[in-house]
């Protein structure tokens, strides 16, 4: 259930400028506690850009993201690098698959529960009791991720010999062990079958309801996104045009015209 006073994520006129080009301009943002956001919009929209600069891998221009972590005090993570975003609890996936492809899926989990440990390297090397009892809850925590996105029996087979669905699944538990409060998920149904993109939309909504984790994701898939949103952000030639809920959205004159076309009527 959302909590419309429990604001996570909190953007406000974020602008990115490249030079002379403007790839996001004065966009602002919400997340709130137990929502799903979309932020849609053509390609090169700045969809994937205004991404980089809410998760540190760009340094916005102008403007402020703000994070409002539960039971935290609110923090300003402008320039921000990404590791240290995680720390705040917000965590990512991205278009193009990052996976250590040559690592185990169990592996892959686990170099995502790294920053919630607090084992030394020579902790680790002299495998004290703590180092131990750490390492243990690392293996039980990620073998419950990978029983939550349907993994389980694939452990210890390397994740490039995963179907390329189930690796989408992987990076979306990688993420998932950072222990985020908002996960940022950018185009997770790219390149998925029907029946991968309908799994993959009731994963969306079992990880919002069964672990308590909000979700602001970047989605082509019009059916994908209608079905889980409860409200949708849409972005053209940088600038937000629109933002509302689904019904709001598929019948926005501006959206229709920038964006959904005639599949707005489908």
């Amino acid at each position: 259930m959302v909590d419309t006073m429990n604001k996570l994520l909190e953007v406000k006129g974020l602008t990115m400028d490249f030079g002379g080009l403007r790839a996001v301009d004065n966009v602002s943002l919400d997340v709130y506690a137990g929502e799903i956001v979309a932020l849609i919009g053509p390609n090169g929209a700045g969809k994937t850009t205004f991404f980089n600069c809410v998760t540190g891998i760009y340094k916005p221009t102008h403007g402020d993201v703000m994070v409002h972590p539960p039971g935290k005090k609110s923090q300003r993570i402008n320039g921000f690098k990404p590791n240290r975003v995680t720390t705040f609890g917000m965590a990512r996936t991205f278009q193009n698959i990052r996976l250590f492809k040559n690592m185990t899926v169990l592996e892959n989990i686990m170099i995502g529960r790294h920053c919630r440990t607090s084992t030394s390297i020579l902790g680790a090397i002299l495998r004290g009791a703590g180092s131990r009892r750490q390492e243990q809850e690392t293996v039980d925590r990620s073998y419950q991720l990978l029983e939550k996105v349907g993994l389980v029996d694939e452990a210890d087979e390397f994740a490039k010999n995963l179907p390329y669905g189930a690796q989408r699944r992987l990076e979306i538990a990688r993420a998932m062990a950072t222990d985020p409060f908002l996960l940022l998920l950018d185009e997770p149904a790219a390149g998925m079958n029907p029946q991968e993109t309908k799994d993959l939309d009731e994963l969306i909504v079992r990880i919002r309801d069964d672990e308590n984790i909000s979700i602001l994701l970047i989605e082509h898939d019009m059916k994908l996104v209608m079905n889980i949103s409860e409200r949708i952000y849409v972005m053209e030639y940088g600038k937000e045009i629109a933002q509302g809920n689904p019904q709001e959205i598929r019948s926005n004159p501006k959206v229709i015209e920038a964006y959904l076309g005639e599949e707005a009527d489908a």
